[in-house]
């Protein structure tokens, strides 16, 4: 049997590339030959920002250890932001949309950084109040600036979101962030996650680590938010409350916190579990809570706990299995 191998970071990427073109081929021609329908289609675009919503989050929340409450903030910044942009200009499509992203992630991450520079300073529940805080004036703002829309919200953006750019940019956060975490900056920040006392005593400048990912977390939040605007085509203030901010949060804890394989998994879940549960209208959110409630109870760390998933070695494990056999066979 050949002795095939994923040890080199080299070998890896390709792998991981190829699966990744795999997944996408498949479900493009799924989508393409009508085995999904438009409306499958619709859940799979949603799923997709969500899973960029939910590992974003999981950033700040699992790889960092703070828990804030305001993500949906950061979100409806980089969708005003990025729908703005599209509305006030008129430029070519293929550049126009993805400047749109750049910007709503970037202004986004300016609010990531004004409000993690104070927030920071606290942790635990006093970080969750004042994030939540910060994620319900933003929404507040938004609710009474006439530019945006106010209460009747914005729309007239087109709709530049697909099933193959969401996809794209679902890709680019897992492949940042998992890029991120594996660095010696993301060394830093699991040791802020693990000891805060004992990374400052060691001289890890912790302020600046833990606004630094606070602002990664905000920019990935905002891209999302921009894709999710030019899907729906249409804005609403009342759409990134608390409940919104709750909701990305329980992907992360469902999913558990510091796995991004668990943030992915949830986040698909979570996104088609209410659809599938349609048929009992009046018990689906009934039922919906009641699972959430028992994973918590039998799994408390969440359904991947801290498990970080490796394509290579799960290849290179699968190998070693196939060949024991031949080997006490030969034997």
């Amino acid at each position: 049997m050949m002795n095939i191998r994923f040890k080199s970071t080299k070998s890896r990427y390709i792998l991981n590339a190829a699966a990744v073109l795999a997944l996408y081929g498949v479900l493009y021609a799924m989508i393409e030959n009508g085995i999904l329908n438009r409306y499958a289609a619709g859940l799979l675009m949603t799923a997709g920002y969500n899973i960029i919503l939910a590992v974003s989050l999981n950033l700040a929340a699992g790889f960092l250890g703070q828990l804030p409450l305001g993500h949906a903030g950061f979100m409806s910044v980089g969708a005003y932001a990025s729908a703005l942009f599209t509305l006030g200009l008129e430029m070519d499509g293929a550049v126009e949309f993805p400047l749109a992203l750049i910007i709503g992630g970037l202004v986004a991450a300016v609010f990531g950084v004004l409000i993690g520079l104070p927030a920071l300073r606290l942790s635990g529940d006093y970080l969750a109040i004042i994030t939540l805080g910060f994620g319900e004036i933003i929404r507040v703002v938004i609710l009474n600036l006439s530019f945006t829309g106010g209460a009747f919200g914005l729309q007239g953006m087109k709709r530049y979101s697909n099933f193959t750019n969401i996809f794209i940019f679902a890709v680019i956060t897992l492949f940042v962030i998992s890029t991120l975490i594996k660095s010696r900056h993301g060394r830093a920040i699991l040791a802020i996650r693990e000891d805060e006392i004992a990374a400052e005593a060691s001289g890890i400048p912790t302020t600046y680590y833990k606004t630094f990912a606070f602002a990664v977390s905000a920019f990935f939040a905002g891209v999302a938010g921009g894709l999710y605007a030019h899907h729906l085509c249409i804005l609403d203030p009342s759409t990134f409350g608390f409940m919104k901010s709750v909701e990305i949060l329980v992907m992360v804890v469902l999913g558990g916190m510091g796995s991004l394989i668990g943030s992915v998994v949830a986040a698909f879940g979570l996104t088609l579990l209410p659809e599938l549960l349609r048929e009992f209208a009046q018990y689906r959110i009934i039922v919906y809570s009641l699972l959430l409630v028992l994973v918590m109870i039998f799994k408390p760390s969440g359904l991947f706990g801290r498990y970080d998933f490796s394509l290579g070695k799960t290849v290179d494990d699968l190998f070693i299995k196939l060949r024991a056999p031949n080997k006490k066979g030969g034997a």
